[in-house]
């Protein structure tokens, strides 16, 4: 399993604004038929292999030029568990917050 965080920003939009390029591709993400979830600042996604992953990002990210802009500058931050164990992120979170209270 994959986790990983995404953020694609689009450069020279004229604008502060950039819900309606992530709103283009998050909906990639979601067709490509990972799991994501929005935060202020990225996407959180789950997705089976890096490749699959690599796959939707493109697919992101060319549905960001698809709204005209003509640059965007990519983040992407992966966790690739090959151990056997293949925690959700909500699992992950959890783990982190049990390690706080013991």
């Amino acid at each position: 399993m994959v986790t990983a965080e995404i953020s694609i920003i689009p450069v020279g939009t004229g604008s502060s604004s950039v819900s309606d390029y992530v709103a283009a591709a998050v909906s990639e993400l979601e067709a490509s038929g990972i799991k994501c979830t929005v935060t202020a600042t990225g996407t959180s996604v789950e997705a089976d292999s890096p490749s699959q992953l690599y796959e939707a990002l493109g697919r992101a990210q060319e549905a960001v030029f698809d709204t005209g802009v003509e640059r965007a500058y990519t983040i992407l931050k992966m966790d690739d568990r090959r151990d056997g164990r293949e925690p959700s992120e909500n699992e992950m979170v959890r783990s982190v917050r049990e390690s706080q209270e013991g």
